[in-house]
């Protein structure tokens, strides 16, 4: 591994939008990926965000594989369960969504922050939300929305503390986007009516997000620090 190399981490890289991101950056000649799951496949670290210490589990893991070194965090794993509000443990589907969508990514966030502090490095974090962040859920998701709003508020407040450590934050809202996920929700809340909200016409590709998430954590100019960036296909506008 050269020196010059920007050193990755990515989670949630297995499928979905956080596969994509890892192709995406894979094709790139100057990085080093590494990339978690939940369990272990195609050379990913296998970590569960569910479990106490697994975030620094991962991060001491990733530095291992990495040399020593990571410049670029990318907090794309999530989880998207419904839960009604009369479902006996609904406390604990909240409590689950938060640990793994939100408290794990602040972990992460800052252990690597202390991480660049200690280095004098600067650093970028890509922090993956969603539209659910302005717009809210679905009634059996105030979770999930409550989630990613705390991801979105995490990264302001990151790009606001440490830009003059050349520290920079970027969040990505993407409204539906293609995924087995999606998929499976567009299905059980009614597809076509789902998609007349979106002026586009169509939900997001995976692709796109990545194309997006490439961007930040790689080229956007260090004075866009804090923005937060939306693709939902105009179904809301802000």
């Amino acid at each position: 591994m050269t020196g010059d190399k920007r050193r990755i981490l990515i989670t949630g890289a297995s499928r979905g939008i956080g596969a994509a991101i890892y192709q995406a950056l894979d094709s790139e000649k100057d990085v080093e990926i590494c990339g978690h799951a939940t369990s272990s496949k195609n050379g990913l670290l296998a970590v569960d965000f569910g479990s106490e210490g697994a975030t620094a589990d991962l991060w001491h893991a990733a530095l291992d594989r990495l040399d020593g070194r990571i410049d670029i965090l990318i907090n794309n794993a999530g989880v998207f369960e419904a839960a009604a509000l009369d479902q006996d443990d609904w406390s604990e589907s909240w409590a689950r969504t938060l640990q793994i969508n939100l408290t794990a990514s602040a972990e992460l966030c800052r252990s690597a922050v202390l991480h660049w502090q200690e280095r004098g490095s600067g650093g970028r974090i890509v922090n993956i939300a969603s539209r659910a962040a302005y717009r809210g859920d679905s009634p059996e998701h105030w979770h999930y929305a409550a989630s990613k709003g705390g991801m979105v508020a995490m990264t302001k407040t990151i790009a606001r503390g440490y830009a003059a450590e050349n520290i920079l934050a970027f969040a990505i809202c993407p409204g539906f986007t293609m995924t087995g996920m999606a998929e499976e929700y567009l299905e059980s809340r009614g597809g076509d009516k789902l998609l007349a909200d979106i002026p586009l016409g169509r939900v997001a590709e995976p692709e796109e997000i990545a194309e997006m998430a490439r961007w930040c954590a790689l080229e956007a100019p260090p004075s866009m620090t804090g923005a937060v960036l939306d693709a939902n296909g105009a179904s809301y506008v802000r």
